[in-house]
């Protein structure tokens, strides 16, 4: 999750308060204060909240949050002649652009601070590394209107950011460390998204690398932001990072972006309007909340909200209980431009909930009271990780979300979808399409991460996977050193199934992700139960890992009765 260091000096002004009720409520708002300085404060803020990422974003909510302003601030948008026309050989490659003009914004070192800050949260959190949207930054004195938004071969060449000598795209892809860092995303492409302004000069090649002409120094007072990408959440970003500047003092002008088929103007900085049903709002929280509670609690959290009251006709004679339990009662919400995160009512009543104090929320005992026991599945998962903690192995996690690309394909195995593993319906990202069926790729992911860091290192996890639409629990581990072999492996597997009081043989096997003749199946009582030995070169080399690794593979759920849940 993204850590923003927030400097006291600028914090303190911007909401209006000191440090130590700051550090009080800061935790209130859904955050984890890492380490506290004397000059600053480092926070680690949720994903789904992109809006804090910058100084601007955390003062702005603390203001409302500590009751000194309420309600939705209103951005404006000043009309202008700024366009870009984007032509149609650049919508196969990186079709969807976004773009304003911030004028009138004193550039000092704290507005570039808060800049570089959120435009590299950004890129990490909603933009996937820039895969799905990347943010550019220009002087706008040296931008020239109207601009083209077009796709570009190889050989076309500009000067980089912190170069002073033209390259082409082809040169920047090898030679720019920018280029070596973000290429990959253009590696299938054999044409370029490039912005090209009226004297035919680029100033952007995204998602690489801007033009070293519009390069923003402490002189800068006018602003040309462009945000490429895939979907929606390049308007959200676009739309956070107007309002920061807006809450700095600059004036946000619109761009008129000309598709072939259709024209639309950025950014769009009108709220979004939401209805949420107070029945709802009681139910999920648990708790009885008046609507004029609720609507207090999101003014404090930068909302605008009022009631509706939808009265449906009842029987001529019906009582007043009855005709009160046909009026349905709604929250009418207005929602911040910069709020990327609200997507479903839910996400509304999360923040009435939020603005209204968790602190305020009295606990209460069950109903029904019952007897905790440890669930079989967890007594085992707790024995197998003392025993591979004893063994000198370090526990991750990983996520239960994963992919076919690691899965399979890099571990040269084959599957059919729903047979051998279940898909998301609706994936978020490229990376998450599918449940895991199996732990070790996802060990070697870690590897790969962590190739910096000295040898030898061994890890291992256990945790579920879901396989025919049922929940069963693994452990696997890897072990990672130059020496690393299958004896090393062969004696894990043999401790921990000692310790576990299993016996066991084994026999040769054939599985592709390890070596011919180094791989070997665990069979208790004649079933298969996992595999250990050395990952094979190509598996390693697929997940760029460089020194020999051994792993193993168990599920503990052939082994133990630890339930299989839906």
């Amino acid at each position: 999750m993204p850590v923003v260091t927030l400097y006291w000096d600028e914090l303190e002004r911007m909401v209006g308060k000191d440090r130590q009720t700051i550090l009080s409520k800061l935790p209130m708002l859904g955050c984890d204060i890492e380490r506290v300085e004397d000059d600053h404060v480092d926070v680690e803020f949720f994903p789904n909240r992109p809006d804090l990422y910058s100084v601007e974003g955390v003062a702005r909510a603390l203001r409302g949050f500590l009751d000194i302003e309420h309600g939705q601030k209103r951005y404006s948008v000043s009309k202008s002649d700024f366009k870009i026309f984007v032509e149609k050989e650049v919508l196969d490659v990186r079709p969807h652009i976004t773009g304003c003009v911030v004028k009138n914004l004193k550039m000092t070192d704290e507005v570039i601070r808060s800049l570089m800050q959120v435009q590299e949260d950004l890129h990490w959190t909603i933009g996937r590394n820039r895969r799905k949207m990347a943010i550019g930054v220009h002087d706008l004195s040296r931008v020239n209107f109207p601009l083209r938004y077009t796709a570009v071969r190889e050989d076309f060449s500009f000067v980089p950011l912190d170069f002073d000598t033209e390259m082409t795209v082809g040169e920047i892809l090898r030679k720019h460390p920018k280029g070596i860092e973000y290429g990959f995303i253009l590696k299938d492409h054999s044409t370029f998204p490039m912005i090209i302004d009226s004297k035919n000069e680029a100033i952007s090649f995204p998602p690489v690398i801007n033009a070293e002409k519009t390069r923003v120094t402490e002189g800068t007072s006018n602003l040309f932001i462009d945000v490429t990408g895939f979907d929606d959440n390049v308007d959200k970003a676009l739309n956070i990072v107007a309002t920061m500047f807006s809450d700095r003092g600059g004036e946000i002008l619109a761009v008129d972006v000309i598709y072939p088929d259709r024209t639309e103007t950025t950014p769009n900085l009108n709220p979004k309007e939401m209805k949420v049903p107070m029945r709802e709002v009681r139910e999920l929280l648990g708790f009885e909340i008046k609507a004029d509670e609720a609507i207090l609690a999101l003014r404090r959290m930068r909302f605008d909200a009022n009631t509706y009251t939808d009265a449906k006709t009842a029987e001529p004679d019906a009582d007043i209980t009855e005709k009160k339990n046909l009026e349905d009662e709604y929250l009418i919400v207005e929602v911040p431009p910069y709020r990327a995160d609200i997507m479903h009512p839910w996400d509304i009543i999360e923040d009435v909930a939020i603005g209204y104090g968790y602190d305020r929320i009295l606990p209460e005992y069950p109903a029904t009271n019952t007897l905790g026991l440890t669930h079989p599945w967890n007594e085992i998962r707790d024995s197998v990780k003392e025993i591979m903690i004893g063994t000198g192995f370090l526990e991750v996690i990983t996520f239960t979300l994963t992919n076919e690309k690691v899965q399979y394909k890099y571990m040269r195995r084959d599957a059919t979808p729903w047979k051998d593993f279940v898909p998301v319906q609706h994936p978020l990202t490229e990376e998450h399409t599918i449940i895991r069926t199996h732990l070790l790729p996802s060990l070697l992911e870690v590897l790969s991460l962590n190739k910096h860091h000295p040898m030898p290192q061994r890890l291992f996890e256990v945790g579920d996977v879901v396989i025919g639409g049922l929940n069963r629990l693994k452990v696997a581990a890897v072990s990672t050193h130059s020496r690393a072999n299958f004896s090393e492996i062969r004696s894990v597997a043999q401790t921990l199934l000692k310790e576990l009081g299993i016996e066991w043989e084994a026999e040769n096997d054939e599985d592709r992700a390890f070596i011919p003749g180094r791989c070997a199946e665990i069979l208790v009582n004649g079933k298969s139960i996992g595999k250990f030995g050395e990952m094979h070169p190509e598996v390693l080399e697929k997940f760029q890992i460089f020194t020999p690794v051994v792993g193993i593979e168990i599920d503990l759920s052939d082994i133990f009765d630890v339930g299989e849940v839906l």
